[in-house]
């Protein structure tokens, strides 16, 4: 049976115009680009931020869960400037991620260089839990 070739359709290209009409972020909350890997000891989070102050970034981490938000505030509009675009993003996000490893909490260290967050967070021993015999009790 022969093969036949996928050609794009025009509602398939649609979306890539530069000139259609629909807002793609009209404010409101955006996803940054996140990267998280791991190394032998430590769990290391970027994320992509340019524009950002740094200073209104929030970062936490609580029970091996990893909390960033953060707003980017709308420059003004100038009526005398005459837009043909206005595509800058404005608006806030929040990105929660459960972490693969034990994270010593408050030796957690944040960076921002060229419109990228790096989040180092050291890595602990997890916590050994012991075995309790439960007795049952007869009623």
């Amino acid at each position: 049976m022969p093969l036949i070739p996928w050609r794009p359709s025009e509602l398939d290209t649609f979306f890539n115009d530069d000139d259609w009409l629909f807002p793609v972020f009209p404010g409101g909350q955006t996803r940054p680009a996140m990267d998280v890997y791991e190394t032998d000891a430590e769990v290391v989070a970027k994320v992509s931020l340019p524009g950002f102050d740094p200073e209104k970034v929030e970062i936490s981490v609580e029970n091996g869960v990893l909390r960033v938000s953060g707003s980017l505030e709308e420059e003004k509009e100038e009526k005398e400037k005459g837009y043909w675009r206005k595509e800058i993003r404005t608006g806030s996000f929040e990105r929660v991620l459960k972490l693969p490893a034990v994270i010593k909490e408050d030796a957690v260290e944040a960076t921002y260089e060229k419109g990228v967050l790096k989040i180092l967070m050291p890595k602990d021993q997890p916590k050994r839990s012991s075995k309790v015999r439960v007795k049952v009790k007869e009623k």
